[in-house]
């Protein structure tokens, strides 16, 4: 018998419980994984709640989580043999059943984790550096660019802080509360603003003397999401990643003819339906945490058994980085 969180319900975070359930058995294309991380992301905590719509909607009972890194302990009949005892990681999509002491993958699906490289790290960028990636593939900064990014000292957010300041972008990242601020600025931003802060958008045009923002990169969504997009000169880029408001950007017809701004969505169907699918992005995400050219930010890391917890810090926005649970 094994550890792992169930919800037999959909709800708030009380009904994630840890429970004791029958060891999982690999099918013949899969392979077990004795699970050291599991990542949390904002997308469980809509899940549990029944969000998501009917593509991510699960059968319940289930056990969350999609994200895991541990070591090999058992194959499938059909799966290569020589993993087991293998550091791996991988996306379980949406089989989920990461927060568990132990989970199934693909075999195909598995990355053998780099030497040097912890569980914490590798977990976090199979899903959230594999979206990063994305990111950075459509909106391409560069050397001239002045790039604004929101919800900066998130886990996405801190990778792209980085990613920027090294394409040699000037980087404004916006964060709420100093803590936070102090952590994008560490991280290699030019200008970091509390978003928390009154009239925060006049203090970016304060900041940068009347130099327009031409990359605005968004995960926000909503009336912040829609300040950012203001922020942008003409023929700016805004490219979003998320609605953590819970809205997307309202946008027009005026803003893209009228002030030539372009506007683009790097997830969604563009993710899912990418060409080569998105195993070229985790392979990318997990070369460039071994090269040390991105280093994700591991904010909190929690029990198994405080998942609860951890789904109520991502939705108070109580987190930097990447939050993780150690079965």
């Amino acid at each position: 018998m094994m550890r792992a969180i169930r919800q037999h319900a959909f709800g708030g975070s009380g009904e994630l419980r840890l429970e004791e359930v029958p060891d999982p058995r690999p099918a013949p294309s899969e392979v077990r994984i004795r699970v050291e991380s599991a990542g949390v992301h904002l997308l469980d905590t809509v899940i549990r709640q029944g969000g998501g719509g009917p593509r991510v909607a699960p059968s319940l009972p289930m056990t969350p989580g999609r994200e895991v890194a541990g070591v090999v302990d058992e194959v499938g009949t059909e799966a290569d043999p020589d993993l087991v005892g293998r550091r791996v990681v991988a996306d379980l999509g949406l089989a989920s059943g990461g927060y568990a002491e132990y989970a199934l993958a693909q075999a195909a699906s598995v990355h053998l984790i780099p030497d040097g490289v912890d569980a914490d790290a590798a977990v976090a960028m199979i899903g959230t550096g594999r979206t990063a990636m994305a990111i950075l593939e459509l909106a391409a900064p560069a050397a001239g660019d002045v790039v604004l990014i929101t919800a900066a000292a998130g886990g996405i957010g801190t990778l792209l802080v980085q990613a920027a300041h090294a394409a040699g972008s000037v980087v404004v990242g916006v964060a709420g509360g100093p803590s936070k601020v102090e952590l994008v600025q560490r991280l290699g931003a030019d200008h970091a603003i509390d978003y928390g802060r009154p009239g925060w958008t006049e203090t970016v045009r304060d900041t940068l003397a009347g130099r327009p923002v031409t990359l605005a990169l968004d995960g926000v969504g909503g009336r912040m999401g829609r300040d950012a997009l203001e922020l942008l000169g003409v023929a700016g880029r805004l490219v979003m990643f998320g609605s953590a408001s819970g809205s997307l950007i309202d946008l027009s017809a005026e803003d893209l003819f009228g002030r030539g701004i372009s506007a683009a969505s790097a997830v969604g169907a563009r993710i899912l339906q990418r060409p080569g699918g998105v195993r070229p992005l985790e392979e990318r995400a997990l070369a460039a945490l071994s090269e040390k050219r991105l280093v994700p930010v591991i904010g909190r890391r929690f029990a198994l058994a405080d998942a609860p917890a951890a789904h109520a810090a991502l939705q108070s926005r109580d987190t930097t980085g990447k939050t993780v649970l150690r079965p």
